[in-house]
């Protein structure tokens, strides 16, 4: 299967900061990167911490209004690690490609209280 073919959700290049940590593993520290890209299944960022293809995630992030429906609200994510860019540089951070499996929208405050 080609990488066009995995590929159904448009991607949408924004960067935004978010948060992971490995799931098989209670006593992992949080990490911090960035997402280059995010689609409705997907997300790519790029980081120094080691992580290995089929490895499970938490993965926490606030998306932008626009995105997020009406408003910006905290997302919550288990992801899963299906591809790994290797940069050319040593010491350089790597592309990870992940696939949500599953995801919670959490309203703000403002949100649960308007009804």
């Amino acid at each position: 299967m080609g990488a066009s073919e995995r590929r159904m959700d448009e991607r949408v290049n924004i960067h935004v900061p978010l948060s992971f940590r490995e799931l098989n593993d209670p006593n992992s520290a949080g990490q911090y990167a960035e997402s280059e890209n995010i689609s409705r299944r997907g997300i790519y960022f790029e980081t120094g911490f080691p992580l290995q293809v089929g490895e499970l995630l938490e993965v926490s992030m606030r998306m932008p209004r626009g995105l997020a429906w009406k408003a910006s609200s905290e997302v919550s994510c288990v992801a899963r690690v299906v591809h790994i860019r290797t940069k050319a540089f040593a010491g350089s951070k790597r592309g990870i490609g992940l696939y949500i499996e599953r995801y919670e929208a959490k309203a703000s405050v403002g949100e649960r209280w308007a009804n």
